[in-house]
């Protein structure tokens, strides 16, 4: 059977463009290595599935830090706002929550992967699972097969490549499309781990001093070396047994790989202010009117509550104050340096967790050889990009898959036309 498209790869961007072509009169084929489609949907928003975010287009262009200014013109042709209406027409009913996030009602991502399902039966589009491909054919600049690697060889006018990049790549995601790219002239820009917890060989990380607790609502910073912050996210974060992991360092973690590869570094500083409401000379002071209020409380009783406690004990410690004293003892040279450490506890990292511990691959197939109206390769006719196979990334939170639905709509609409054209 010959096809108008196929479209390889069933996450979120390969199911959108399948969707897409199928919605043109395309006949379409997706193929994916697995046996259960929209895996990467299913996980996703911790198994409710984020399908995308409210924000307003510039502000999601701020959240994709990796070539989100790309995305501008298919924003204007296929929004996150049509990205809503189109579940709501698949009959799934979305509801905001914080930072714009927007979750299915059901909190159910099966729920929208079953629908995604339903619309491909619908639109009559030839699914084959646990049919991994060997290679993308094409001759004469223009695509013309793919073979599967049980050998059968399926001719098409365009392909659609949609198969995620290097991480979680228990979902499928092993980084097979580089190669087809490649060999289709593009150049794979280098990859790295972004959305990834950070390492560290801290003694108070190796020794577990903290290990286990989360603060919230904190401010995390990566500096330069000279000390300057490169990045800032105020969110929650979590100290672990081998470093520190949680929101605020998810998003903090690209700029500490580019950071120690920049400055050829084998450590950067982080640093972490657990007050970011309040300024230092302000938190000094009233400490020192409690401690003059009552001289013989325990300073640990003093500060009760500015920190959390076990995070409180470890800023003592760290200065030398110990949690029994009376406050009235204490110098006010070790009560600054304390409330220092409230304000900018500094420490250091070596790296990240690999790229199959990310939630997202940073780098992918250069976007400077993908037209941004239509997903096509400026390269190989008939050949289509969309998802996190292109070198675009984002923060977690709705953004990444916000991008894939986008580009796998622009791909799939524009690899159907593309197709008829093909055989005019």
């Amino acid at each position: 059977m010959d096809y108008d498209c196929i479209v390889i790869g069933g996450g979120p961007s390969g199911l959108m463009a399948a969707i897409a072509a199928g919605e043109k009169g395309a006949r379409v084929l997706l193929i994916d290595k697995g046996e259960k489609l929209g895996r990467k949907l299913a996980i996703s928003g911790g198994g409710r599935c984020n399908v995308t975010n409210r924000l307003p287009v510039e502000e999601i262009i701020k959240h994709l830090p990796g070539n989100g200014k790309f995305l501008y013109s298919a924003f204007s042709i296929f929004s996150n706002e049509d990205i809503i209406r189109f579940f709501e027409k698949l009959g799934i009913e979305l509801k905001e929550e914080d930072h714009g996030r927007m979750f299915p009602v059901s909190n159910k991502a099966q729920s929208v992967v079953d629908a995604l399902l339903e619309q491909l039966e619908k639109l009559r589009v030839r699914v084959f699972r646990n049919s991994p491909v060997a290679d993308v054919l094409y001759e004469n600049g223009h695509v013309s097969s793919v073979l599967l690697k049980d050998g059968q060889q399926l001719s098409t006018k365009s392909v659609v490549i949609a198969v995620g990049g290097k991480s979680v790549p228990h979902t499928g995601s092993t980084g097979d499309g580089y190669a087809w790219a490649e060999k289709a002239g593009h150049t794979i820009t280098e990859l790295f781990p972004t959305e990834v917890p950070v390492t560290s060989s801290e003694p108070f990380i190796k020794n577990k001093a903290l290990q286990g607790l989360s603060l919230r609502d904190i401010n995390l910073s990566v500096l330069n070396p000279k000390g300057k912050p490169l990045i800032s996210h105020r969110m929650d974060m979590l100290f672990t047994h081998f470093g520190v992991s949680g929101p605020a360092v998810l998003r903090c973690s690209q700029f500490v790989v580019k950071a120690l590869k920049k400055w050829n570094l084998k450590e950067v500083t982080m640093s972490l202010d657990a007050l970011p409401d309040r300024k230092e000379e302000e938190i000094f002071q009233e400490i020192v009117k409690l401690v003059k209020g009552e001289p013989k409380k325990s300073i640990k009783n003093t500060l009760k509550g500015i920190v959390p406690e076990r995070y409180l004990l470890f800023l003592l410690e760290i200065n030398d104050i110990e949690p029994s004293e009376q406050g009235g003892t204490i110098s006010n040279e070790k009560i600054r340096a304390f409330v220092k450490g409230c304000k900018q506890f500094q420490f250091k990292v070596n790296g990240t967790l690999p790229l199959e511990k990310a939630f997202v691959t940073g780098g992918g197939v250069s976007v400077k050889e993908i037209e941004p109206q239509t997903m096509a390769s400026k390269l190989m006719d008939g050949l289509y990009f969309c998802g996190e196979i292109l070198d675009i990334h984002g923060y977690t939170g709705g953004y990444n898959i916000t991008s894939a639905l986008v580009t796998g709509r622009l791909a799939g609409t524009n690899a159907a036309l593309s197709a008829k054209n093909y055989r005019a």
